[in-house]
């Protein structure tokens, strides 16, 4: 798949989906194994419900979104509930790359390490160092 931005059409729910599978691939495996139990998904918008939470009036202000409890948060003693998630946001992401600098594949890869980076209750700079190891 190209990084054009002269397609016809906006990439598909399914082309997202295969850039986000492209750039867990190229993370750090320790990052990825430490990562195995969480949801990625791929969604045009977060919900009304998610927007209203967080406090957002626009749903093309979240490109993406952690949701669960961080490891460095969790106990085992904890109730199991549903797994951790990492939420993609289509068309916020696509609006973002029509306005900058980066390809789709690496604006696609910042956000997915963003999210995972919530997942590890990692600091900015952490995310920096792994975003730089995946390269794009």
């Amino acid at each position: 798949m190209t990084d054009s931005r002269n397609w016809n059409k906006a990439p598909s729910l399914e082309d997202f989906e295969a850039m986000a599978a492209a750039a867990w691939e190229r993370l750090p495996q320790e990052f990825r194994d430490r990562s195995s139990d969480l949801l990625i998904r791929v969604e045009d918008f977060a919900t009304d419900d998610v927007l209203d939470a967080l406090g957002l009036s626009s749903p093309y202000e979240l490109l993406g979104l952690y949701h669960g409890v961080s490891l460095n948060n969790k106990s085992v003693f904890d109730v199991p509930r549903q797994p951790d998630a990492v939420f993609l946001y289509r068309r916020p992401i696509l609006e973002e790359w029509a306005q900058g600098e980066n390809t789709l594949g690496e604006l696609i890869t910042h956000v997915l390490i963003h999210e995972i980076g919530h997942h590890f209750g990692f600091s900015d700079e952490d995310m920096a160092n792994i975003e730089a190891a995946a390269g794009d």
